[in-house]
């Protein structure tokens, strides 16, 4: 099960199925779900001449090209896709979007949709419409985000143990599109101390069994996938407690958001990379923790000065060719040492200046025993 495999694929298939040039239009739900599973080397080798927001009402008129539009189909992307088909810049519209859930969670919503953009396009520029599940944004192959910030957004309702009706159709909208992608029908469990693990998980087990009930004609397993809804508030210890793995200390001290994190250098903050699909070696050190990551750095230092040493060695043409094919993957190599290197800097530099070695010894201790009288001595 890999959640950005799942993704990548729905967008290969949407972009391979309309041939030539052509141009993507994203909203801004869209557009970190794309960026997050597909690069742009990725989005060339599809002929996509060019990526835009569909909001974007200054975009250049190019009726040669067809352009693939991907969008939440949520009441402003409706409205900019209404005014896009009435007045199109481009020879022919592919449209690609996921099931809006109403407030009752039914699907009725989606043919008001089909109604509005078929009285919208009376150049018949549409060519076709398809339903693709990626209302989530993959981190790792195991690991997706909502991309819901809270706040601005709010979770609960009238009370901590009731969900906002926005929150909830996200949450629920986004587990059914996991499931649908990696093509899983599961046990649901949920926590049973919670009100709002048991409403999602029942509105999730909805979906599957009542309105999407066709889509999720799975095959069965001798073991189900088993899906467990637990509540973040019932364990107050895991979030005062510092991470010491490394993308959960990027996370923690520098912040990612949709695989970039920025340090802050002497030429001014400097916004960098972390994929687990194009970088070895943060895929290979993701849970290693503050300690063994030094000793993996240190080690990826000396292979890099190994292939450099090697590549100093130029006396023949067979020499110069070897040298001239490596020069992409060494530059590569280079620059991801140089990055891990001074991402490392970073996080030591960060962890002496908060004195989180101090503070973590404080946060084990206070998790672990009962007795608390040697933790509150000044220090």
């Amino acid at each position: 099960m890999d959640v950005g495999k799942a993704v990548a694929a729905y967008l290969e298939r949407m972009l391979r199925e309309v041939q030539g040039m052509k141009i993507l239009l994203l909203d801004e739900h869209t557009t970190p779900t794309v960026s997050a599973a597909y690069t742009q080397s990725a989005l060339l080798e599809q002929e996509v001449y060019l990526t835009d927001k569909l909001a974007h009402a200054q975009r250049e008129r190019m009726p040669h090209l067809v352009s693939v539009v991907f969008v939440r189909p949520d009441a402003s992307s409706i409205r900019a896709l209404c005014e896009e088909l009435q007045q199109p810049r481009y020879r022919a519209y592919w449209l690609c979007t996921w099931t809006l859930l109403t407030a009752d969670f039914s699907h009725a919503v989606a043919k008001d949709h089909i109604e509005q953009l078929a009285e919208a396009d009376q150049h018949q520029a549409v060519q076709a419409v398809q339903e693709f599940f990626a209302d989530y944004v993959p981190v790792t192959s195991s690991h997706f985000s909502l991309h819901y910030a809270v706040p601005p957004h709010a979770l609960w309702g009238a009370t901590t143990s009731m969900w906002d009706a926005d929150a909830l159709e996200v949450h629920t909208r986004a587990l059914t599109s996991v499931l649908l992608s990696l093509k899983k029908k599961p046990v649901v469990r949920y926590e049973g101390m919670s009100e709002l693990a048991k409403t999602l998980a029942n509105h999730v087990v909805h979906q599957m069994d009542t309105a999407l009930a066709p889509l999720f004609d799975f095959r069965r397993t001798d073991v189900p996938p088993l899906l467990l809804v637990l509540d973040r508030r019932n364990d107050p210890v895991t979030p005062l407690l510092t991470q010491w793995t490394y993308q959960a200390m990027v996370h923690e001290l520098l912040g990612i958001d949709n695989g970039r994190t920025t340090m802050h250098t002497e030429q001014g903050p400097q916004e960098i990379v972390l994929s687990v699909d194009h970088d070895p070696f943060f895929a290979a050190n993701l849970y290693d923790n503050f300690g063994d990551l030094g000793a993996s750095i240190k080690e990826y230092v000396v292979q890099f000065q190994a292939r450099s040493a090697s590549n100093a060695t130029i006396e023949t043409v067979q020499d110069m060719k070897r040298f001239v094919e490596a020069y992409p993957e060494f530059q590569r190599l280079r620059g991801n040492v140089s990055k891990h290197v001074a991402l490392l800097g970073e996080l030591s530099s960060l962890v002496d200046e908060r004195r989180l070695l101090s503070v973590s010894e404080l946060e084990q201790s206070l998790a672990t025993r009962e007795s608390h009288a040697s933790d509150l001595k000044v220090r």
